[in-house]
């Protein structure tokens, strides 16, 4: 698209309401993400892609290209609904120290204060853990809780199981992806008591105007929501897969480990929000203390995932030691990825928003795709 028909289509308003948010004219490098986005759907990497890249509060980048749905034909939108996975944790976090903001709790606090099931927690040796599980180490995941994130039945229930299962370690000596937010989210209905996704959308996505940010999309958003895909036997062409994570159809609680469906619009409110310390158009929608302590490293010198360089937040990836697919951004750019690929990143350095949505089963690590660092690399070239 041709940098002044990227200005105009904008201001004719791209997405509704975002008032404070101006398209600038983008740099060549910034056209040519939708160009590298399209090679990937011609290889059949994957069916289409939506990106976004914003810069000190303005968005100035924002495309789809290829299919929502290959078999019907439909086209990728900038208003398609992904399926975020854990794209899920930060928003989630970020609710629970709305609460700590509020007074109603601390992150230090032992999760047996709220869920009595953990006071008797054990480690696999059967022994007494040294400490209690705090809720720090739930969003750090540190907890030595293991286990399937993914769980059916009522979320209470599905923590109260994970409260009799053993420990995988001492709480805060390792860190393991694990289901620690869902404890985290059944702590928000507990302390709240209103149910999770209740909660966010009046903490979070009303204010934000996150329309499309649900774990329980209406009738009416169905189609727009984007079909998932995996390579097919021969690896040739895509192949529609089921969401492993939440029927969008038929979910009975909300996920807080990767639950939530939404829009790089709607992410971009959320990100920018973030981005500035707390506050989205002059409201003040958690403080900057607890910015401060979701996007710090909280685990130290351990080893954590899923790419190198790499340490945790509260809830949040941080980008510590840059290097391969993080080498273009800042240290401290603070982040989280889903296992369909979906990517969103901000870089406190360059005040940059990155938000990749794709739809992509059996990616070998969604978070160190060839996708993600195609992305980030024009974006950054383009900004600097």
């Amino acid at each position: 698209m041709h940098q002044r028909a990227f200005c105009i289509w904008f201001l004719i308003g791209c997405i509704p309401g975002m008032a404070q948010t101006v398209m600038e004219s983008p740099p060549d490098t910034l056209a040519e993400i939708s160009t590298a986005m399209q090679k990937f759907v011609d290889s059949g990497d994957i069916a289409g892609s939506v990106t976004l890249v914003g810069k000190h509060g303005k968005i100035v980048h924002h495309a789809a290209v290829g299919l929502a749905d290959i078999e019907g034909g439909r086209p990728m939108e900038k208003k398609t609904i992904f399926s975020i996975a854990s794209m899920t944790k930060p928003i989630v976090a970020t609710g629970l120290l709305i609460l700590q903001d509020e007074g109603k709790l601390h992150v230090e606090d032992p999760v047996s204060q709220y869920i009595p099931e953990f006071e008797s927690a054990k480690w696999k040796g059967g022994n007494q853990v040294n400490r209690p599980i705090t809720i720090r180490d739930l969003l750090t995941h540190t907890s030595g809780l293991a286990g399937d994130q993914v769980f059916e039945g009522s979320l209470r229930d599905a923590v109260e199981r994970l409260a009799r299962q053993p420990l995988a370690f001492e709480p805060g000596t390792r860190w393991q992806y694990s289901p620690g937010l869902n404890v985290a989210g059944r702590i928000i209905e507990i302390v709240s008591e209103k149910p999770l996704d209740k909660f966010l959308a009046e903490k979070l996505f009303t204010p934000l105007g996150m329309h499309d940010t649900t774990f329980f999309p209406a009738e009416q958003q169905f189609s727009r929501i984007a079909t998932i895909y995996e390579p097919g036997q021969e690896k040739q062409a895509l192949v529609p897969t089921r969401n492993f994570i939440v029927d969008s159809k038929n979910a009975q609680a909300p996920n807080p480990s990767g639950g939530l469906f939404s829009t790089a619009g709607d992410l971009f409110r959320f990100y920018q929000m973030i981005l500035d310390q707390g506050v989205w158009q002059g409201n003040r929608i958690v403080s900057a203390d607890a910015v401060q302590q979701m996007t710090q490293n909280q685990t130290g010198d351990l080893v954590t995932g899923f790419t190198p360089g790499n340490c945790w937040g509260l809830g949040w990836c941080i980008v510590r030691k840059p290097q391969g697919v993080t080498g273009m951004l800042s240290p401290g750019t603070f982040g989280h990825g889903g296992a369909y690929g979906t990517q969103g990143w901000v870089d406190p350095g360059t005040k940059t928003i990155y938000v990749l949505m794709i739809q992509r089963a059996k990616l070998p690590n969604s978070d160190a795709s060839e996708i993600r660092e195609t992305f980030q690399k024009l974006a950054a070239q383009s900004i600097r």
